[in-house]
């Protein structure tokens, strides 16, 4: 998996480009698997960001489950499809493990690589785009591997 300080690959999926996004601020890119219960855990706080960062999600399924699995869990943001067997997307980035998330700066360098689900790194993010990731009352688990 690509490293923060690492230069983001470009990627364009469909008429999406990393390139035209970065000129816009920062991209918070998110791999995911519907089946992953560590995804379905993380998805709903990172679309809490995405009306104030650009987050996209990069979805490993077809486009049928990953419209599911965003209404299941109540995601808004945008859902990118890297299906099989290329996942071109996925092995630019060095994919072995979902979710995995990278910070992408306007510069194009990675300021955050994160595999699994970390309340820590979570809160960080809702504090550089100030918006509240977690809610009061909300039981959230400080770890768990992706």
């Amino acid at each position: 998996m690509l490293a923060e300080g690492a230069i983001a690959p470009d990627l364009t999926i469909g008429e999406w480009s990393l390139a035209a996004a970065l000129k816009k601020g920062p991209v918070l890119l998110t791999f995911f698997k519907i089946a992953c219960p560590t995804c379905q855990l993380t998805m709903p706080f990172l679309d809490r960001l995405a009306g104030a960062a650009q987050v996209v999600a990069i979805s490993q399924d077809d486009r049928t489950g990953t419209d599911q699995f965003r209404k299941r869990f109540n995601v808004a943001m945008p859902a990118m499809l890297d299906t099989g067997p290329a996942f071109t997307a996925s092995n630019l980035y060095g994919i072995r493990n979902v979710p995995s998330l990278f910070l992408v700066e306007p510069h194009g360098k990675i300021s955050m690589a994160e595999t699994g689900f970390s309340r820590a790194h979570l809160e960080q993010l809702g504090k550089r785009f100030d918006v509240p990731v977690f809610h009061a009352g909300e039981d959230i688990p400080i770890f768990r591997p992706g």
